[in-house]
């Protein structure tokens, strides 16, 4: 099993995450941000990864700590989980439609974290989480997974919409480079011979 368990305690929070990349997309997550738990949740779900989230920070200042660095912990399981990235597909490109939304999001697992993140979002706010978060989340998991990532809001008038159709992009993107490659079992899918 591909897994990876990360904590991490600073002042402002306390994170663990666990990621089990040949999972069924179980989620426990408690952050105590709701949209975020949602995020996360669906994340899972159409990544088909199991995981698992704990998270207590300073909320009574805003929501900006607790999700960034469930971002950075959230990177760092899913490249503990990975290893040396021997056999996976490494490259992965979808198209997410969410109703009025369409959001493209491309993924290589390179060991170069490299984030472009063109995402407009109509309204500051998501209920109480403010849209600015969803870069921020992403940006975290980019580098500490070591991953590109490109994330395009191609069109979208509802700012849940914007922000569910990058999770669910991420997710799928995620899901088949992760996947382990039947052509190429036990290799490393890089002319360097590593990746990382």
């Amino acid at each position: 099993m591909r897994e990876g368990k990360i904590t991490r305690s600073t002042k402002e929070t306390e994170i663990a995450v666990g990621v089990n990349l040949d999972g069924s997309g179980r989620a426990e997550i408690a952050t105590g941000i709701g949209f975020l738990d949602h995020m996360l949740d669906l994340l899972a779900r159409h990544a088909r990864i199991d995981l698992a989230v704990k998270a207590k920070g300073d909320l009574h200042i805003d929501q900006h700590h607790t999700t960034e660095d469930v971002g950075i912990v959230l990177g760092q399981a899913v490249k503990k989980a990975l290893g040396d990235m021997r056999g996976i597909t490494r490259y992965a490109a979808v198209h997410v439609p969410m109703d009025e939304t369409l959001t493209r999001v491309a993924i290589d697992i390179s060991g170069r974290p490299v984030l472009v993140f063109r995402v407009e979002f109509p309204r500051d706010k998501i209920g109480e989480f403010d849209v600015d978060l969803v870069r921020e989340f992403f940006q975290a998991f980019t580098t500490n997974a070591g991953v590109t990532l490109h994330v395009e809001t191609l069109y979208g008038d509802n700012s849940h919409h914007v922000a569910e159709s990058c999770f669910k992009g991420l997710a799928r993107a995620l899901r088949a480079a992760v996947a382990l490659d039947p052509a190429a079992k036990n290799e490393i899918p890089s002319t360097k011979g590593s990746l990382g």
